[in-house]
């Protein structure tokens, strides 16, 4: 056999045992889900949205917290599709229940969690994401260690459940066991055929990293069909330069 042909097929099956250790590779039986992030999927391995695994969202002002709700609403919105509830924790709701339904949601099918605590809120999610029953978790902290995030990405690993941390104006960007790292910036919106008033909520979308990925940065609008991407991803060379200014 050819020496260059066994090397490729040894890298590929340890790239699918790697993916498969990390819970990033779907089980036997089911289909990928469809998020409907057109040509942001392909940053991901397998050109997937990586369920089963835990995504943290960073923001640092009202303005950004409240787009990272909305694009979260969006991802909800295809993660709830096909059935389930989702747990929202957290100690301040910022995000008005009602307006979940230009996402698709049935405000009913979400139960918001408030509590005080930071570690209660920490523990509270950890326990969502051990319920099957779930479609997605969200939760709303501030602080996490590589240790908490560890348990977390363990917990959905086993459950096949979807969690999405939003953390608001930590003190540090420190490393975390979660497959991705986001930040969502608002944009100006554009009224329809020149129509007075708000458009369609629009974001600067930064995945900032992905696990067996391609980080990039994309303009993304949300519409009644869904996500619309509007701008190419950045190069590696300009990603390190917005990480380096941002």
């Amino acid at each position: 056999m050819n020496t260059t042909a066994e090397k490729n097929n040894i890298i590929r099956d340890l790239e699918r045992e790697i993916l498969s250790l990390q819970g990033l590779v779907k089980r036997s039986g089911t289909h990928p889900l469809d998020i409907g992030l057109g040509s942001i999927e392909n940053a991901f391995p397998n050109q997937t949205f990586p369920v089963a695994a835990m995504h943290e969202f960073i923001s640092y002002s009202r303005e950004e917290a409240a787009a990272t709700n909305g694009f979260i609403g969006g991802l909800l919105g295809k993660l709830m599709h096909h059935g389930g509830a989702c747990l929202w924790i957290g100690n301040k709701r910022t995000i008005f229940p009602a307006g979940l339904k230009n996402f698709g949601i049935d405000p009913e099918r979400i139960i918001f969690i408030d509590l005080i605590k930071p570690k209660d809120i920490l523990w509270t999610v950890e326990e969502a994401l051990k319920c099957s029953a779930l479609a997605a978790v969200v939760g709303e902290l501030t602080e996490l260690n590589f240790k908490e995030s560890r348990r977390l990405q363990l917990a959905v690993e086993q459950s096949r459940v979807t969690g999405l941390l939003h953390r608001y104006n930590p003190l540090v960007e420190n490393t975390v066991a979660c497959v991705s790292r986001w930040k969502i910036q608002p944009m100006v919106s554009e009224a329809a055929d020149g129509m007075p008033g708000v458009g369609w909520p629009r974001w600067n979308v930064q995945l900032q990293k992905i696990r067996n990925g391609k980080p990039g940065s994309w303009q993304v609008e949300w519409t009644s069909e869904g996500f619309s991407v509007k701008s190419r991803p950045l190069m590696r060379f300009e990603k390190f330069e917005l990480l380096q200014t941002g």
